[in-house]
């Protein structure tokens, strides 16, 4: 079933970036699997009291489990960074806020400058199903259905990054429930092959943040009692909900190969369909719309599907789903395949939950850890094998324990599936990524040192990002096993400069960890001429520098320095003044400023207006005239303005 253009149509996943229960990205994501490690815990009550909707018996109005997998940290965020005040940042919701960091990230770990792809057509793809931090302040009533809350419609999800990054390409929310990320990756991978975009990010986000869902979810007998997907078992009596946020980085094969991009695996191809009417409820999982998909995906892959190595499989734990999803994968993948070489099958949602609409992303991201580590972690919670599923007569196994990735002399080939309550499936086939050899250096006198500069939005960012780099450099750290050139050669091309900036010289990992932690710099004009002129903030010509290509490699991600926003959270008054104007700069202002700074320069805009009206009414306990707050042009003016309101209001 090989495609001749199979090449010319893959598309190679170059960067990758998530936040998961109990992993804030990829390394911790996989440590966590290959300890077998669960990440479920307790509902913390901020999302919601399940003391007092718990019960383990199904009713209306309960919810079965009182675990599921939650993200740390869900109101954590670098507002200056994005360059938006506490005010806006408090009345986003976090689903934005995660998105964009992890965003950025996914495009360090790429090697792909923002401010170098910014105007360019590049697409944004986003599996979401949840509102919950617009709805929730929508039901405190009528008061909290305010102009702000336009930034909290779900289209905004994708349109928020496209914005950000300046991306003009297509910029889609996709909403198919359960199946809502893997969906993204195609569309990102078919507006790839079209020629649409150049680049595309497909994402997945979900974070729980009320109990609705869950509630109905216990009502119809699909949620777990005890925190646990059981992917397989006999026991299986539902799922775990979890958050995620998940971000790849999509570009086609041919120009990553061409742009020296790392390439972390390939997708051959990919499908999804619906189950229409094969089954007897729009509700109800088909075994026939399983098997098509599949088959559509091999064949746009081109690839064989008896000669897949490895699935990911939706594995939601679900006993009903379970049983004709792993039918439907050991009829299609196991024909032709000898009994020696079962097809091993997986789920992460037994390691961290149910994802839900970004479920397909962290499956994804697990298999492509597998390919790059040749190994499949143990599936958890598989203690008596469903009776439902023909374990004696299909070629299947679901590890219990990790397990290599057999070497049969070609790269490795692992399926992903997805499955929706919208009956709407996916799949997606990786290949593993060749090993390809690195440029060889150009010419250099024995013991020539190199550059590394290093830049970050703020003075404690960019000592954090020091210290960081000083680690990874550090005998033990992960840096020492790239060539000095490659890491130098990566910071200085393929990061973002920002205003504050250091560089240090030096010819070994050990030199350069030794003068970021403050040891005497290694000398050697003209690097120390280019690392003082880095440092000033001039620009530098870093292909001159290094001449020749060199490879990309993983470097140490950006540092955020975070902060809590939260809606009704007061932050504090620094000075104790209680002096209006300064809470207004305080909350609204984005950027620094002066008396004479314009207040539309400074990001209070016409919305931020009509937010500071409401609060100042509530403030001044009485009643402030908009057409004259809107008339005001500078900080001074605010200040002027805001010290006669105060005198009013004594």
């Amino acid at each position: 079933m090989n495609r001749p253009d199979v090449d010319a149509r893959s598309v190679a996943v170059i960067g990758m970036a998530c936040r998961l229960p109990g992993a804030s990205g990829p390394d911790e994501l996989w440590a966590l699997l290959r300890e077998g490690g669960e990440a479920i815990s307790e509902t913390p009550r901020d999302r919601y009291d399940v003391d007092a909707l718990h019960s383990p018996a199904p009713g209306p109005g309960r919810v079965a489990g009182r675990r599921a997998g939650y993200v740390d940290g869900v109101a954590d965020f670098d507002a200056a960074f994005f360059g938006m005040s506490p005010t806006e940042a408090a009345e986003l919701d976090p689903q934005q806020r995660l998105l964009l960091m992890t965003a950025w990230d996914a495009l360090e770990d790429a090697g792909q400058r923002p401010d170098l792809l910014a105007g360019s057509r590049s697409a944004v793809f986003v599996g979401n199903a949840r509102a919950d931090f617009l709805e929730t302040a929508l039901r405190r009533g009528p008061g909290s259905a305010t102009a702000a809350q336009l930034n909290n419609f779900r289209s905004l999800l994708s349109a928020r990054l496209s914005h950000f990054f300046d991306f003009r390409g297509p910029s889609v929310v996709v909403d198919t429930a359960c199946s809502s990320s893997l969906v993204a990756v195609h569309q990102a991978v078919q507006s790839l092959r079209a020629g649409e975009s150049p680049l595309a990010l497909a994402a997945g986000v979900n974070l729980a943040l009320r109990p609705d869902e869950g509630l109905v979810l216990t009502h119809a007998g699909a949620m777990a009692r005890d925190g646990r997907s059981k992917f397989g078992d006999a026991g299986a009596d539902g799922y775990a909900p979890s958050d995620a946020v998940a971000v790849v980085v999509l570009k086609r094969l041919p120009d990553a190969l061409a742009d020296g991009d790392r390439i972390r695996a390939v997708i051959r191809g990919s499908a999804i369909g619906n189950d229409g009417r094969t089954s007897d409820s729009v509700l109800n999982p088909s075994l026939e719309g399983q098997r098509e998909v599949l088959r559509w995906a091999y064949e746009d892959a081109g690839v064989d599907p008896a000669e897949v190595d490895f699935v990911e499989a939706h594995g939601s734990g679900s006993p009903v789903l379970d049983p004709l999803e792993l039918s439907a994968l050991g009829e299609v993948l196991g024909a032709g395949r000898p009994a020696d070489r079962p097809l091993l099958v997986g789920s992460v949602k037994t390691n961290i939950g149910h994802a839900e609409a970004a479920g397909g992303l962290a499956g994804l991201i697990k298999a492509v850890l597998c390919l790059e580590h040749g190994e499949v972690p143990a599936s958890l919670h598989l203690d008596t094998p469903h009776p439902g599923v023909d374990w004696d007569g299909l070629p299947l196994a679901v590890p219990a324990e990790p397990r290599r990735l057999p070497d049969r002399g070609r790269p490795a080939v692992a399926g992903v599936g997805g499955q929706g309550a919208s009956a709407l499936n996916a799949h997606v086939v990786l290949r593993q990524a060749e090993t390809r050899p690195s440029p060889p250096p150009p010419p250099r006198p024995d013991g020539a040192p190199y550059v590394l500069p290093l830049s970050a939005h703020t003075p404690a960012a960019l000592e954090a990002l020091a210290r960081s780099y000083a680690a990874y450099l550090s005998p033990g750290g992960a840096g020492t096993a790239y060539a000095v050139r490659d890491i130098c050669r990566t910071a200085a091309t393929r990061r973002s400069h920002h205003a504050h900036r250091t560089a240090v010289v030096g010819r070994t990992h050990e030199e350069l960890a030794a003068a970021l932690t403050g040891a005497p710099a290694v000398g050697g004009r003209p690097l120390t001429a280019v690392a003082d002129r880095y440092r000033r903030g001039e620009d530098v010509d870093w292909e001159r520098v290094f001449g020749a290509p060199g490879r990309c490699v993983p470097l140490p991600a950006y540092p955020w320095q975070t902060a809590r926003y939260w809606p009704g959270e007061e932050y504090e008054d620094p000075d104790g003044t209680g002096d209006l104007a300064a809470w207004v700069l305080r909350e609204h202002a984005r950027t620094g400023f002066d008396d004479g700074s314009t207040l539309t320069d400074i990001g209070i805009d016409s919305l931020a207006k009509l937010r500071i009206v409401v609060e100042l009414v509530k403030r001044c306990d009485r009643e402030v005239d908009p057409e004259e707050f809107g008339r005001l042009r500078t900080v001074g003016e605010l200040k002027q303005w805001t010290r006669s309101l105060q005198a009013a209001a004594r």
